[in-house]
């Protein structure tokens, strides 16, 4: 795709945002055109390399970068595949570089604090500006951020909102408006934030958190901060409201939106590419061929899920319990609007700070009537907030930490949060914290017996938005404990934590327990100062 036909793309989206919030961006935004992945560029060769497992974790290939054009290394593979002696991975290594190791010389200092810790890594999770490379998956981004670490050198966008929450406890304002600028980058030039600056995500985002991120900056600069990622706000919005215009009785969902019966709009997870995941692909191919169901759907529904940030978890498993029966298309998330509402609350500030009057009333009434939904479809029977079911026209009851959102969110009513605040008691309260979920199921890491830091500061703030201070500094003096008694062991902090057995790791997920980690380092900082 060329810089001139991008360019016009985002110079017209921007006029359609500016001149109306609800204007629908181009179906799929064309970035899964835009933007070729590796198993699009690779064709036969990425399916061998996937499919026969050269490397151990299916993402190192994605990530690799190549060492020629990829004209030249697909003549090279058609050339030399059926000759004697040839070795796959051998082929790989001659023709790819392997993901650099950023953190490959960084040793733990045992003599460090906890704190001091987390202050050397930042260095160590600091990626400078982006070079472009032809072939590669990397999106370039203009300025240094922040990612995760371990096998995920790139950014991540709801990670960053956790992360930056202890950047601003290190002072490290300009990292945050670096970062916020790469995702406004990403915005005007992608057409959304993806999960990660990859091509092979260019199908999918993750949980809006750039609104959150946004008012973060400006509760430390001031108001400018929100008139200055205005238009990036608007297109955000843009994005997953897309087609909500045009929903009736007859078509009542269309990619992020859904239509209920009240006409009430909300929204769902998705993914507009139905095809195994690259950085996942032998997986899901396995899981396909076992499943019994159509594998495009199949798809659909891990890449939705993967979008949500829980991938995987019990709560999007038609039976509770198998992977391959996950129908997170079908699943109206508390957390996910919860998070618009934020948004749309955000622009409502942003209107007014400007003078937008019409905006800022449009805006109004879509947070009164998302809010009201809220309340209408997602509150269960057992008093909490849960998922919804919009094909069988009920909440799920399936209890997770996701319900802890419109708390956060200021959603809920006293009541409600009360209701919440001793549900959260009784159930999820574990002495590392608080679980994820009340399903124990080998194999997911989004369920018990793990917590995360992202989970444990929605909580811990959603109860003392309502009050609850003693149980919220309760979850909190257990996670900080943790936190500390896994580092104090491995001199390490890690991706996500067992908080119902503290002598036990956590586990599940497709790869190993990954350490660096932005996320807890950013919940550890702020909770503890």
């Amino acid at each position: 795709m060329s810089f001139k036909y991008l360019s016009v793309f985002a110079l017209l989206l921007m006029m359609s945002c500016k001149q109306n919030t609800t204007q629908n961006t181009p179906d799929k935004v064309a970035a899964t055109e835009r933007f070729k992945a590796p198993d699009e560029v690779y064709g036969e060769l990425f399916e061998a390399v996937q499919l026969n497992a050269v490397f151990p974790d299916s993402k190192t290939f994605v990530d690799c970068t190549p060492r020629f054009a990829p004209e030249k290394i697909l003549a090279n593979y058609e050339r030399e595949k059926r000759s004697r002696g040839f070795g796959l991975e051998t082929f790989v290594n001659n023709n790819f570089n392997l993901p650099k190791q950023y953190s490959s010389g960084f040793k733990s200092d045992p003599n460090r604090s906890i704190d001091q810790h987390i202050d050397a890594l930042w260095d160590v999770l600091t990626r400078e500006a982006d070079t472009a490379v032809e072939g590669s998956s990397l999106i370039a981004l203009p300025k240094s951020y922040i990612v995760p670490g371990g096998r995920f050198g790139e950014i991540y966008y709801w990670d960053s909102y956790f992360t930056m929450l202890g950047l601003v406890e290190a002072g490290r304002l300009d990292m945050i408006e670096n970062m916020l600028d790469n995702f406004s980058y990403l915005i005007d030039n992608v057409g959304f934030i993806p999960n990660g600056n990859r091509t092979y995500f260019a199908g999918r985002s993750q949980p809006p958190f750039y609104s959150v991120m946004v008012n973060l900056l400006a509760e430390q600069k001031g108001d400018e901060i929100i008139k200055k990622y205005l238009p990036q706000l608007e297109k955000e919005y843009a994005f997953w409201m897309q087609g909500s215009e045009g929903l009736n009785a007859a078509k009542s969902s269309h990619r992020r939106v859904v239509r209920l019966n009240d006409e009430t709009v909300m929204n769902r997870y998705w993914d507009d590419l139905p095809a195994p995941r690259p950085e996942s692909y032998k997986e899901d191919v396995e899981l396909a061929k076992t499943s019994g169901r159509e594998a495009k759907d199949l798809y659909r529904n891990l890449r939705a899920a993967c979008e949500s940030g829980w991938d995987f978890s019990t709560r999007w498993f038609r039976d509770g319990k198998n992977l391959a029966t996950i129908r997170t298309t079908e699943l109206i998330p508390v957390d996910q609007n919860a998070l618009l509402y934020h948004l749309e609350r955000m622009l409502e500030r942003g209107y007014d700070l400007t003078g937008n009057r019409k905006g800022e009333k449009d805006m109004q009434e879509r947070t009164k009537k998302r809010k009201a939904a809220m309340s209408k479809y997602c509150w269960s029977e057992e008093g909490f907030f849960t998922d919804y079911d919009f094909v069988k026209k009920t909440t799920t009851d399936v209890p997770t930490l996701a319900g802890m959102y419109p708390l956060f969110f200021n959603m809920a009513t006293q009541q409600q949060a009360d209701q919440a605040a001793a549900y959260i008691q009784q159930h999820f309260l574990k002495p590392g914290g608080v679980v994820s979920t009340l399903t124990d199921t080998p194999g997911q890491q989004w369920d018990a017996p793990n917590g995360w830091a992202p989970l444990q500061w929605m909580t811990i703030q959603g109860l003392r938005n309502y009050g609850h201070d003693i149980l919220a500094n309760t979850i909190a003096q257990r996670w900080i404990a943790l936190n500390k008694k896994v580092y104090k062991n491995t001199g390490k902090m890690v991706e996500k934590y067992n908080v119902i057995d503290m002598s036990l790791d956590a586990g599940g997920g497709e790869y190993p327990v990954q350490d660096g980690f932005g996320w807890s380092n950013g919940v550890f900082l702020k909770l503890m100062r």
